[in-house]
């Protein structure tokens, strides 16, 4: 395959995202009536999940008429697969988005598209076991990432375009075909998905990105030529996805959590915390894979020792643990005790014991010592309370009753 097919493929997969993202946003923007009692449009809600749809048609729709012209020559059953494979997480990602399910249920799908791309690339047993449990993981560390505006979408145009320059120095220029059309479809997505993003990639969107990234990593290594250190350069370039990963992992089994429920505790929650803005998350982690990436394609292209790679992992390992320092649970609220709800209630009901009424351990003053001859007692013996004053005299009022 020549430089001008995939030129033309990745300028093909720009228009076409770019035309059905717009058409998507106006159709999300559009004034809906209310469909739920609540008053929310659910449907205007959905359009925007289902927003990565548009970036699965732009590079399929390239992709596939690159094959169908012969550019992928004679490894388009490699390309054919990739494409498939990840057709079918986007399919299913976009059930998903219209009506939920268990997340668990995923997994025996991705397995599946897995293994399809393995059997079409021809890999041989253990390769492709390795591969399968390669792709199935990175698939989900970078669909995870899709929790803020442009996280993904920038994360995964980083990682496609080193992606593209380990194929293109691999000399299989057939594998270079995915990862130009990707980083042409998700930069024109970007422009949409933004803060505050009017389109969202969604699970569609997230399932078919990851896919794309971990099985043309997979492939890129299978078919690099000797020498290449692809074994250490490859894996480099999914390092801030696989940090997301593992630090939900830990701070969920810290606190004791379910770790299959999405809480507010992945990275760019936690940079928020410290008062780091969505934009700015956005290119900080942006700044981030453009590290592990570079250094990975310089050491793919045998420029640095393999050695080098472990700066940027020493530094994403000393990230992880600075992250987990940042709180990103809220404490439980305990329960008021009974005798602190009890004597809030008897506050609030104003209750208060008589002045008149002894202690108890203290003597009282007995019956007619204690008070005037002339009070009131009730029957158990104590003073009632006296009328207020009238202003009138005990004299003007025996003269008018007489």
């Amino acid at each position: 395959m020549n430089v001008l097919g995939i030129i033309a493929s990745g300028v093909a997969a720009l228009f076409i995202t770019v035309a059905l993202a717009k058409g998507a946003r106006r159709a999300a923007l559009r004034p809906h009536a209310p469909d739920e009692s609540g008053g929310r449009a659910s449907r205007a809600a959905a359009l925007r999940r289902t927003g990565g749809a548009t970036v699965v048609l732009g590079v399929g729709t390239a992709v596939g008429g690159a094959l169908w012209l012969g550019a992928a020559d004679g490894s388009a059953g490699s390309v054919a697969g990739l494409l498939a494979g990840a057709g079918i997480l986007a399919a299913l990602g976009l059930v998903h988005d219209l009506r939920p399910f268990r997340a668990a249920l995923r997994l025996p799908v991705q397995t599946a598209a897995a293994v399809l791309v393995v059997c079409l690339a021809g890999l041989s047993p253990a390769a492709g076991v390795l591969a399968v449990v390669w792709i199935v993981l990175v698939t989900n560390a970078f669909a995870l990432l899709d929790h803020a505006d442009g996280l993904l979408t920038t994360v995964g145009l980083v990682t496609a375009a080193g992606l593209l320059a380990c194929a293109a120095l691999g000399g299989d220029r057939a594998l270079t075909l995915l990862p130009a059309a990707l980083v042409a479809g998700l930069a024109g997505f970007l422009l949409h998905n933004w803060h505050p993003a009017r389109l969202r990639l969604g699970a569609s969107g997230a399932q078919f990105t990851g896919f794309a990234l971990a099985a043309s990593g997979a492939l890129i290594q299978e078919a690099a030529p000797s020498g290449r250190a692809a074994w250490a350069a490859l894996p480099a370039l999914a390092t801030v996805a696989l940090a997301d990963t593992a630090l939900v992992l830990i701070s969920r089994r810290r606190a004791a959590r379910s770790l299959l429920r999405d809480t507010e505790d992945h990275i760019a929650h936690r940079l928020r915390r410290v008062r780091v803005t969505v934009p700015g998350a956005a290119v900080l982690l942006a700044l981030w894979t453009a590290v592990p990436v570079t250094t990975a394609t310089l050491v793919y292209a045998q420029l640095l020792h393999p050695a080098f790679l472990l700066l940027p992992s020493v530094g994403t390992v000393a990230a992880v643990f600075a992250l987990l320092r940042i709180p990103a649970y809220t404490p439980p609220r305990t329960a008021p005790s009974r005798t602190a709800a009890r004597r809030t209630g008897a506050h609030a009901t104003g209750a208060a014991i008589p002045s008149s009424v002894p202690a108890p351990g203290v003597a009282g003053p007995a019956p007619g010592k204690g008070a005037p001859s002339g009070t009131a007692r009730t029957a158990t013996g104590h003073p009632t309370v006296p009328p207020p004053p009238t202003g009138r005299s005990a004299a003007g009022v025996a003269a008018e009753r007489s």
